[in-house]
Order: C-alpha cells, then structure tokens, then sequence
C-alpha cells in the first residue's frame, strides 16, 4: 500500500463521467477494451450507452444551432494555463484564480458535457445538480456543476484518446501515454487533437469572451505544442513537496478508479505508474523551460500559496501584468475566509516508500529544495 489518508471524505454516489461521451467515443473506448465491463457494472454501461445517443444528437443540436457563431469566434486573449503534477495544489491555484471576474473557465459541466453545453447549460443543471456530489472523490475540495474543471475531460468526452481513459478500464494498465506530450503520436491524430482542443475553447469564449484560465495536469508536457497553438500564452506551474504529492497522487487514482472505473480495480503496477509519470511530466517541463519567455512562466511552491496566499498571487500578477490586483483582493479574502479550517489529507509513507521516493525522484527534490525538510 502506499500511505493511507488519516482522514477520508465521505462518500457520496456520482455517475460515471462517461455519462458526457458521446456515441462514437464510448464505442471506442468499450472496443479497445474488449468490453471489459465487470459484471457488476453492466447496468451502467447500458445507461452510459443510452446516454450517449442523447449526446451525440444534441451535439449535431448544437452544431446547427452554434456552428458556424463557434467557428467565427477568436480567442482575443491567449489563455493562462496552470500545470504541474496531480496534487500539487493545481486545483487550489484555480479556484484561486478564477475568483477574479476579469477572467473565464470551463466548469464542471461544461467540461463532463462538452457535446452540447452551449444548448443544454441553462437547463440540465437545473434537474441534476442533486446527481453531483457535494465534494471530490479524491479530498474535501468542493465539487460542483459550476466550479472551474480539467479540461483534459472534455477532451475525453469528445472522443479523443487521453491517458484519463485509464480511469475507465484500469485494469488494463495505463493507455494513450503518447498523449501527455503529443510528440509521439501520428500528424492526422495532433491535427485531430488540435482542432478539438481549440474548438472546445472557442466554444468557450463564444459563451463567455473573457481570457481563459485552464488547469490540466497533463499540460505540463504539452508546453512546446501550446506555445505554438497558442502565442503569447502564459503558463504557472505549482509544486508541492514530493513526498506528499507520491502518496496523495497513490490516493486520487484510486479515488477515481473507484468511482468512476467499470472494473473492480486491482491498482496493479500503479505506483510504477505514479513514479515514472512524474518523472517524465518534470522532464518535459524542463525541456521547455529554455524556450520559455520568462516573461510568460511563473513558478509557485503549493506550501508558499498557503502560508501567504495574498502575497504569491500579487507577485503572480505582477510578474504577468495581470490588472489590478486590489480590486480582485475582495473576493480572495472572502474565499480565503470560507475555507479557513481546511484540512488537506494527510499520509503515512513507509520508511521503504521514502527511500524509493528519495532514490527516483532526487533530482527534482533538489530542484525545488525539499530535500533536508526544506
């Protein structure tokens, strides 16, 4: 085992996110894994299918009724992506972010129904919010149809091929690597990639023409193909002591095997999954970094954000030229008044666990000065 939370969330029923798929998507998946659906779960991969006719239709809705207002759309601000590892304070750095009015970003639903949102968001949300659970599998963040989301989802719900489909089949061991960093994959398939990605974010902007702030960790090894996609873009990488995030990240696949997997996971070669990933997500970063404008990097520990959440996101702002960073101040403080008391789960490594983590993943534990307790 790799370290057990000291204090779990409880547990709340959540549909499966394949709910959002549409037809063609959800067969392919299903057919890559030779239906590997364990008996138990054969009723929800009925409802999924049936659901996934809905999709596809009122994505064809949306495209008659949006298409050609989507395809017009211009992204007039490049967006601000935030990367980093699972658990390394990403989703913290969103909400964060996102508080200030100035900017936009995908939400929950948008997000787990990207086929049809611009038709449907006035309207399902209303008759299914009781269907979402209050707080994520994984922790005690919030959770809900309107707070800021991965992206790297709605990817998935459109049919494209992403590591998260892991999440589905996990006993099948981790599929779609080649699409961390897109470098391996076929030139029809970055074409497909790119063109779904962005229109998703025009469908975005069309519904809300304010610069986006994106969060996805897999980002972190798309860094060169963003910059290119996307001139002018920022990028904001948190980190967070590695010895923490090893168990936490452990934590958050299961979480998510659990609760939205169609097999009884047996978390096989899951921790060598978690040590290599992490390693080629940092390596990826580095190999970026040198073509990086310093002007449009910024870097943040996860344990400077939270002893002075204030002063790091002014120096944030500062460092991008952001705007007014006081007019913004309010309504950081109110949230920061809101989740005053917040306990974030803690672990129990073995000292076998420590030694392992210390032997692989060294270099960036001196890299970031964690190593000594620093």
């Amino acid at each position: 085992m790799s370290g057990t939370a000291e204090k779990k969330p409880k547990h709340e029923w959540a549909p499966r996110i394949w709910e959002g798929c549409d037809f063609f998507g959800w067969l392919r998946l299903l057919v890559r894994n030779r239906f590997a659906v364990h008996p138990a779960y054969w009723y929800i991969a009925v409802s999924i299918t049936i659901i996934s006719f809905w999709n596809t239709m009122l994505r064809w809705l949306t495209q008659m009724v949006f298409g050609r207002a989507v395809r017009e759309t211009t992204l007039k601000y490049p967006p601000i992506f935030i990367i980093g590892h699972w658990r390394t304070g990403t989703t913290l750095l969103h909400e964060f972010l996102t508080l200030d009015e100035r900017f936009a970003f995908p939400n929950t639903f948008q997000c787990l129904c990207p086929n049809h949102f611009l038709l449907t968001e006035s309207i399902i949300p209303l008759f299914m919010r009781y269907l979402v659970p209050t707080k994520r599998p994984m922790d005690n963040m919030k959770a809900g149809f309107e707070r800021p989301q991965e992206d790297e989802f709605a990817l998935c719900m459109l049919g494209q091929p992403s590591p998260y489909l892991t999440i589905a089949f996990p006993n099948h061991g981790p599929q779609f690597q080649e699409f961390f960093d897109l470098e391996n994959i076929s030139a029809k398939a970055l074409r497909r990639w790119r063109r779904t990605f962005k229109t998703f974010l025009k469908q975005l902007t069309f519904k809300n023409p304010k610069r986006l702030i994106l969060k996805s960790p897999p980002h972190t090894c798309r860094i060169k193909i963003l910059k290119k996609l996307f001139p002018g873009a920022l990028f904001v990488h948190i980190v967070r002591d590695p010895y923490v995030v090893f168990p936490s990240t452990m934590h958050v696949w299961k979480s998510l095997y659990q609760t939205h997997g169609l097999q009884k996971p047996t978390y096989a070669g899951l921790e060598e999954h978690v040590y290599t990933t992490y390693l080629h997500m940092h390596a990826k970063l580095e190999e970026a970094r040198p073509e990086l404008d310093p002007a449009h990097f910024f870097e943040i520990r996860f344990e400077d954000l939270i002893k002075d959440p204030v002063s790091q996101l002014r120096a944030l702002y500062d460092h991008f030229n952001l705007g007014d960073f006081d007019s913004y101040l309010p309504r950081l403080e109110e949230y920061l008044a809101s989740i005053n008391g917040y306990e974030t789960n803690r672990y129990q490594l073995t000292p076998e666990q420590k030694a392992e983590i210390t032997r692989r993943w060294g270099e960036v534990i001196k890299r970031y000065r964690y190593d000594a307790g620093a």
